[in-house]
């Protein structure tokens, strides 16, 4: 035996045994390999374990990267909220309810001093609350409805202040969306407290091109347009049947008003009652929610056009997702119940029964059969009929989540909807 046998047989390295060589080569194997195998030296990097620290080294740098878009588009729609506190501007508030409910007043300004909203060449007028509607969330999220007021009902206008703490003095028997014209929106935020004895917990203005976008990042809204409708101060026609709308259409289709139906504000304003449950209808379905780009794109208009005390966008989407658990057919829409006035001919006047639909909402309660028999519902479908339900209420909300038109369980009668200018 040599020296260098010898060593080895005191280190015990196999690769000295020429039969051990000779077998790993039968085997297929390298002499390195058997060598490395047999020494219990690092073996070489397998396959598989590369490809999976591969896919989880992307995955990671996926995740941060998503991460840090997250956080990007969060600060870019908190960025784009226009965030206006008025508590210092208003006076003698109601009381604020701590159980839980939520109301916010909704208005949507007629301003042209915004990209897209000059409509019509009108830029002299200044703004005007063009659409007032007080959305309720009841506390224990089972329902939730919009109270529309229409803009020439006639109410006592309380002193309002503007920024500076300058008063605007009072003023009887004036229309409703003057206040806006004269102290925006805590003017009118002051008005609605002040006549109805509501606490208003947030406020929400959105113009002309804010809305005219969110309906496009939805792809269109359906409608039913019974027969044709032609806008001539815009040069927009649409035609007769079911579809959906978008754009200048949309805008066009809510604020029309003497070529539709029987020309009147109140019954404009169901009109755009059924398009905002349309538009709800859509908005939270599932064919939305796995559209991301949809979202976004939602989300980028809504943000870019609102005025409003909520101080972030997580404190919308924190109500917003209160709304998806609710089911459609118990979300609803309803006017302020009215007369034409006797002493302003073409103006409005709220009957007594308006103080039933205050304290409903005062004392957190879902509509009665009063109120819900003349509702619109963001389960009903855009010719009137009512999707098939999947759920129903309690026997004290007074309604469920069908019903046909003008039958006990609610809904616009036919004539009322043909009065609206809606399918029926």
């Amino acid at each position: 035996m040599t020296e260098d046998e010898q060593d080895d047989a005191v280190t015990g390295d196999p690769s000295s045994d020429p039969g051990r060589r000779r077998s790993a080569r039968k085997a297929g194997r390298s002499r390195s390999e058997a060598e490395a195998e047999a020494a219990g030296k690092r073996r070489a990097p397998t396959p598989g374990r590369t490809v999976a620290r591969t896919i989880g080294a992307t995955l990671l740098a996926l995740a941060l990267a998503t991460g840090v878009s997250v956080v990007m588009v969060y600060n870019h729609w908190n960025g784009n909220l226009n965030v206006v506190g008025l508590e210092k501007q208003l006076h003698d508030r109601p009381e604020k309810k701590e159980s839980g409910p939520i109301n916010i007043l909704v208005m949507g300004s007629d301003t042209r001093q915004c990209d897209g909203c000059n409509i019509d060449g009108m830029t002299h007028i200044g703004a005007r609350s063009d659409t007032t509607i007080l959305i309720h969330l009841s506390a224990d999220r089972k329902f939730a409805y919009g109270i529309s007021i229409p803009r020439d009902t006639l109410v006592d206008r309380p002193a309002c202040y503007k920024e500076d703490g300058t008063k605007i003095p009072p003023a009887k028997d004036i229309i409703w969306n003057d206040a806006y014209s004269v102290g925006g929106p805590a003017c009118t935020l002051e008005q609605f407290e002040q006549n109805t004895g509501i606490r208003v917990d947030n406020y929400v203005v959105i113009d002309f091109a804010g809305f005219k976008d969110m309906v496009d990042a939805l792809d269109g809204v359906e409608v039913c347009i019974p027969q044709e409708i032609y806008d001539p101060e815009h040069q927009i026609t649409l035609q007769p049947g079911t579809r959906e709308i978008k754009g200048d259409e949309a805008l066009s289709y809510v604020r029309v008003r003497y070529t539709v139906g029987d020309g009147t504000d109140p019954n404009r304003i169901r009109r755009q009652q059924a398009f905002m449950a349309s538009m709800i209808n859509k908005a939270i379905s599932a064919g939305m929610l796995a559209r991301p780009d949809r979202i976004v794109g939602f989300m980028n208009a809504l943000t870019g056009s609102l005025q409003t005390d909520f101080k972030n966008i997580a404190q919308i989407a924190d109500v917003a997702k209160n709304f998806r658990g609710i089911g459609l057919g118990q979300i609803k829409f309803v006017t302020t119940p009215w007369v034409y006035s006797q002493s302003q001919p073409g103006r409005v006047e709220w009957t007594p029964e308006v103080k039933k639909l205050w304290n409903l909402v005062i004392n957190d309660e879902p509509l009665t059969p009063e109120f819900s028999d003349q509702s619109i519902s963001a389960a009903d479908n855009p010719d009137g009929s009512t999707a098939p339900s999947s759920g129903s209420t309690s026997p004290s909300a007074g309604t469920t989540d069908g019903g046909k038109k003008g039958g006990s369980d609610g809904g616009l009668s036919t004539d009322a909807r043909e009065a609206a200018g809606l399918c029926t």
